[in-house]
């Protein structure tokens, strides 16, 4: 270990400080994919905390027969009420087999995994919920039972251990027993993240977090890493809307396309988002009564934007074909799913309520736009293509929803209807990108070393910076990337193999001239070998 990173120091000090010109695209290293976000299903929204195994199973049938699985959607997310806080004398939980029935010759009544089963052999994965807490968040209950004790508090390493026996794919960890206690989620995610890795371990199979603190403690700035591997998500805000269900004192419940639109603003984050981590605004409300069409593709085109998880949270039975098609128009999806894994950030507001948001794509010179018009009556809007970073050329967009097709020069105008968006794919050339070399390396007084970059100049506001370097370990390396002394990211390089690869992050420029500082740190010797920085 020593050996290798006296020969990383050295590699790197060698090179002295440049600066030279290039593109994105022409000779910059291969960008790595990334793992994207989850897409699937979760029971909350429509069922509340009276989910059991039937629900489920027509929910799993519903999705492997809609078409939504074959455009991607995989996860059928059990939340909370599987479970009614009680333990036997070892502290292992105890189910109600009446909820959770065999379901098939041999299997026993109670066991959690007899539903795993049955949605894998949909080919489909299976997700489960707790609390960080004592207890959940049915002690508050808005539809169904009160119940209390429903957290893993005490219980990390034996509940997500036997999650992980039981065959779950995804584990959602809310925090309303977290929160009663006044607990600190950083502390109590990274234990639940070290008790995940260590029934990882034990059992050799995946379980994606997903961090539910609802944003109140800024999770962006210490979640990413926090599961100690790229691909898990955390909550930017609360719930868009309460459990809403056909029947009874809720009936007349609606999800609100205000709060919609506030969740989406909370979830934007684009220093945080990269690398596989993701911020999630919340299940969708895509398909939940009184939602219309033109409400629900509004829904879809932010989600998509914002690159979050596209969890559904309507009764998948009841879905309309039109809601099935906005779900799954492909080229909407892989805008979520873009390899690049970025998130949108606003470019310009011409008028109060009229937006652009530009989504960077993997495909170079590509990028999503979003004309979103908030406003009560009809307006154009028109993008820039220097505002999305792409040369004055001509280029290709393509409308999302209507599949037009126009060559364009310079910029794109459409009159967008009141609460209503435009979505569509530029085809374009990217901007130049000035590339950078780092300093000499230095030590720092945590066990790792610091890679700097300095005199880095930008515009102010958002910035690609693509990160080029070498892992040739099996698994991520990690480093902490700090931007002028704001907040710092954790940034997850993948393999690489012997030669040169990349990552692209989102960083916030506020000095305009050329004294821009980067800086890359971690707090063990494993860095990467981080050889250049390309910033447009």
């Amino acid at each position: 270990m020593r050996l290798r990173v006296f020969a990383t120091r050295v590699a790197v000090a060698v090179l002295a400080v440049a600066l030279e010109i290039s593109a994105y695209g022409q000779s910059a290293p291969r960008v790595i994919p990334v793992a994207p976000p989850p897409m699937g299903w979760s029971s909350w929204n429509s069922f509340s905390n009276t989910v059991n195994a039937q629900i489920v199973m027509e929910q799993a049938k519903a999705m492997a027969a809609n078409g939504m699985q074959k455009e991607g959607y995989q996860y059928i997310n059990i939340d909370e009420g599987w479970w009614l806080g009680k333990r036997d004398a070892a502290g292992n939980f105890i189910v109600d087999p009446q909820a959770w029935p065999a379901l098939a010759p041999g299997e026993t009544a109670g066991d959690m995994s007899n539903i795993v089963r049955f949605i894998h052999s949909l080919g489909l994965k299976a997700g489960i919920y707790t609390d960080a807490g004592k207890d959940g968040c049915s002690m508050y209950p808005d539809l169904g039972p009160k119940i209390f004790g429903a957290g893993s508090e005490g219980h990390y390493e034996q509940d997500f251990l036997q999650f992980a026996k039981w065959g779950f794919d995804y584990v959602k960890v809310d925090w309303c027993g977290g929160d009663k206690e006044n607990l600190d989620p950083a502390v109590q995610y990274a234990q639940i993240a070290r008790a995940i890795a260590k029934a990882e371990k034990a059992t050799g199979h995946r379980l994606y977090l997903s961090l539910c603190e609802w944003g109140k403690q800024s999770p962006w700035t210490w979640a990413p890493h926090v599961g100690g591997a790229p691909g898990d998500v955390w909550r930017t805000s609360g719930d868009i809307v309460d459990p809403i269900v056909a029947a009874g004192e809720h009936k007349d419940r609606k999800a609100g396309f205000d709060k919609m639109l506030a969740n989406f603003e909370q979830g934007i984050h684009p220093e945080a988002q990269h690398t596989g981590f993701y911020n999630d605004p919340d299940m969708m409300v895509i398909g939940m009564p009184e939602f219309t069409d033109v409400q629900n593709w509004v829904h879809m085109c932010l989600w998509a934007m914002s690159g979050g998880p596209l969890l559904v949270g309507a009764d998948l039975t009841k879905l309309t074909p039109v809601t099935l098609q906005i779900l799954t128009k492909p080229e909407v999806v892989a805008i979520d799913q873009d390899p690049l894994g970025l998130q949108a950030v606003k470019v310009t507001e011409p008028k109060p309520g009229l937006q652009v948001w530009s989504k960077p794509l993997a495909k170079p010179g590509t990028r999503a736009l979003l004309l979103l018009n908030r406003t009560g009556d009809a307006a154009e809007i028109t993008a820039q293509w220097k505002d999305l970073g792409l040369a004055q050329t001509p280029s290709k967009v393509k409308d999302l929803w209507t599949g037009e097709e126009l060559p364009t020069y310079g910029s794109y105008t459409v009159k967008v209807p009141a609460k209503s968006a435009v979505l569509a794919r530029v085809d374009g050339m990217d901007l130049g990108a000035v590339t950078y070399r780092p300093e000499p390396q230095t030590r720092t007084p945590c066990r790792g070393c610091e890679v700097r970059f300095s005199k880095v100049a930008a515009h102010v506001g958002w910035a690609r910076v693509l990160i080029a370097y070498v892992n040739p370990d099996k698994g991520s390396r990690f480093a902490e990337l700090h931007v002028n002394g704001q907040s710092p990211t954790a940034i997850a390089f993948p393999p690489t193999g012997p030669t040169a690869g990349a990552v692209v992050v989102q960083a916030m420029f506020d000095r305009t001239d050329n004294t821009n500082v980067l800086t890359f740190s971690a707090d063990h010797d494993a860095m990467p070998v981080i050889q250049t920085i390309a910033v447009q």
